[in-house]
């Protein structure tokens, strides 16, 4: 990949799409993640105003500083960009609270958890409407197209998303290109809404690298190596398994003759 000629490609796709939109400027929610980073550079690199939305619940402090030290980076290098840090622990505190369950189960630790990224997508949209702004997705081409590894109207609620056709491999090198903080660039993926840290391999089962192999195989699977099996089949299950994130909202066409 040529990572400046990509950097001002994606850029001026994002300059351009605001410039038809008659909106004035975008709205990214940084975590401290490689990939709120690279699309919160790219916003900025358009010279148009982008604010950085900071939105911790009860968040692990090393993804807090380096959120914190990405937007002060960013905020050196660009100044059209401006941010804000809104604390929802106590708003998903409550939320917990008020919704408490008797079950205590994965599908119960899973729903509070989607409830944390969809929180901070309904604060990415109020600001992003004060504003008139578009909210920019951060996800990439394996979250987004490959395994769905996204919360759907939580950080998949998005106007545009800049980095969506980037593999994680090529996210980071883009990162390093634009001289993203090395703790961010050195740090383990994580989607950051859980309370142990978990990383996203941890919770995935592979690596972004197996994935993205697994995602561009196209030979047979009985000349691979039991891991490599493994990987394929880990990445077809949660293809399969989280496909209704990944395709259009069913709708029910009605047809001529009952019309």
């Amino acid at each position: 990949m040529k990572e400046k000629e990509c950097i001002d490609f994606i850029s001026s796709w994002l300059y351009n799409y605001l410039n038809k939109s008659s909106l004035k400027g975008f709205v990214v929610g940084v975590s401290g993640g490689i990939d709120s980073a690279v699309a919160s550079t790219l916003a900025a690199h358009t010279k148009a105003p982008v604010l950085c939305l900071e939105m911790p619940i009860f968040q692990e402090q090393s993804q807090v500083n380096r959120a914190n030290n990405h937007i002060l980076w960013l905020k050196e290098k660009y100044n059209n960009v401006h941010s804000l840090r809104i604390d929802l622990s106590e708003l998903y505190q409550s939320f917990e609270q008020s919704v408490a369950s008797e079950v205590n189960n994965d599908n119960h630790l899973i729903s509070l958890v989607n409830t944390k990224a969809r929180l901070r997508m309904t604060t990415l949209y109020y600001y992003a409407q004060l504003n008139s702004y578009l909210v920019v997705g951060t996800g990439n081409k394996v979250e987004d197209f490959g395994i769905g590894f996204f919360t759907k109207y939580g950080d998949g609620g998005v106007d545009i998303s800049p980095i969506a056709d980037l593999l994680k491999s090529e996210v980071f090198a883009i990162g390093k290109q634009m001289g993203i903080i090395d703790s961010i660039l050195i740090a383990s993926p994580t989607d950051g809404l859980w309370e142990d840290n978990r990383t996203d391999e941890e919770q995935i089962g592979a690596t972004y690298n197996e994935l993205e192999w697994a995602m561009n195989y196209k030979g047979n699977a009985n000349n691979l190596t039991d891991k490599e099996q493994l990987i394929l089949q880990k990445y077809h299950e949660l293809n399969t398994t989280n496909s209704h994130k990944m395709i259009p909202i069913p709708v029910c066409n009605i047809p001529d003759y009952i019309r």
